[in-house]
């Protein structure tokens, strides 16, 4: 059984020699098919993050800033105006001169 562990970039190489292992798709140390966990203990992760709901569960490492409820674009971000009800990937006559070149 695969258990994710929680190690700090300075205590790598001693989490290594227990026998941890690198996840570099899912960059994070764990332990395959130890029998006794003990000597990971205390890089255990918290009982949320090992029922599944942590990083290494398939979330998105980057969550998009949120500031008041609203998430935050980028400082270039520019709302164009909507001129149709159209989809946004579908380019109408009204939006057409608005729309991307693709």
């Amino acid at each position: 059984m695969r258990l994710n562990l929680k190690v700090p970039f300075a205590e790598k190489d001693e989490a290594k020699k227990l026998g941890a292992r690198w996840d570099a798709a899912r960059k994070i140390w764990y332990v395959d098919g130890k029998a006794d966990s003990t000597p990971f203990a205390r890089w255990s992760p918290s009982p949320a993050e090992a029922s599944g709901s942590g990083p290494a569960a398939g979330k998105p490492l980057a969550t998009p800033r949120q500031s008041a409820g609203k998430v935050v674009t980028g400082s270039d971000y520019v709302e164009q105006a909507r001129v149709c009800e159209c989809l946004p990937w579908d380019i109408c006559t009204k939006c057409e001169s608005t729309a991307i070149a693709s």
